[in-house]
């Protein structure tokens, strides 16, 4: 009988730890806005790993790179540090997850249907990056909608008063008109620190309710193209999750993720705007790893 005990209890624990990891996470509905979680020693890591390297430092120097950093592993305790991370950077295909999150909105409030068609336009749009599932999706929801999503106060993922943010203002396709962003006149548009917040309000199940969060969430996860940040992932850590949205035009390079395994638990983002960004982003996983190693040990 002790035996059985035994192991009924120790299931159970098992069943509350799988649940605890289950994103997106469970919150009381009131989160703190990702600048109030920059942390000073990470930040001193992060500045100290980016600028020992003679051509991240210039590039950051120059307003050609930017990075954001989410450390995740104490959820009691969530971090955040970032380089030029307030700086608006011309950000390719990254910006199709707030087409993605405009999107759900809409669904959620029944303005637009959430037929095969449009589920498979959203899969294709994030995972595989696809141009024209895109501009689909955009002409969907129309650009006016995109803004006041991200406008809206309860996510605030774009915001004059912190350098802006994400931002879709054109179409991927040759025609259609613009509908530019007001600091910078860009069409699609990112910051690290707007980008870094959109995957954590995403653990947090934020973005317009915690159902549309995890659905994001599964949209998102696995992703078909493997270079850039997942290229490295895929071999330093191939049992953990993977949550991602990548973008590339001419010299502009980003990429963003999710990590979530259970040996690490982050979110990286990079902006970069250089003809070497995709290896620099290869490059950068492992200068973040090494971060939030030292970050914890400090801790201690």
């Amino acid at each position: 009988m002790y035996k059985i005990k035994f192991f009924i209890t120790i299931f159970f624990i098992a069943i509350q730890v799988k649940a605890q990891r289950t994103l997106p996470l469970q919150t009381d509905g009131v989160i703190s806005p990702i600048s109030e979680l920059q942390d000073d020693k990470l930040q001193q890591l992060l500045t100290y790993e980016i600028m020992r390297n003679p051509i991240w430092k210039q590039l950051i120097k120059n307003k050609q790179m930017s990075v954001g950093l989410v450390d995740l592993s104490d959820l009691n305790d969530i971090k955040y540090a970032g380089l030029n991370d307030k700086e608006l950077m011309y950000a390719a295909s990254l910006p199709k997850i707030a087409v993605l999150l405009a999107a759900m909105d809409a669904i959620e409030n029944g303005e637009l249907k959430e037929t095969k068609e449009v589920k498979r336009d959203m899969r294709l749009m994030i995972s595989k990056s696809d141009n024209r599932a895109s501009t689909r999706m955009i002409d969907r929801v129309g650009y006016e909608k995109i803004e006041a999503v991200l406008r809206a106060p309860k996510t605030k993922l774009y915001d004059e008063e912190v350098g802006g943010g994400l931002w879709v203002g054109k179409r991927y396709a040759a025609g259609g008109r613009r509908y530019p962003e007001p600091l910078k006149g860009l069409s699609h548009a990112a910051t690290t620190l707007q980008v870094c917040s959109f995957y954590y309000q995403l653990v947090l199940g934020n973005l317009v309710s915690t159902d549309r969060s995890k659905e994001m969430l599964d949209i998102m996860e696995d992703p078909a193209l493997h270079h850039k940040f997942v290229n490295t992932l895929d071999k330093i850590a191939p049992n953990a999750k993977v949550y991602r949205k990548s973008g590339s035009w001419k010299n502009y390079h980003s990429d963003s993720a999710l990590v979530w395994g259970p040996k690490r638990k982050y979110i990286i983002v990079a902006l970069i705007d250089n003809n070497l960004g995709e290896q620099i982003i290869r490059d950068l996983v492992l200068p973040f790893e090494n971060v939030l190693k030292k970050s914890k040990l400090a801790s201690k």
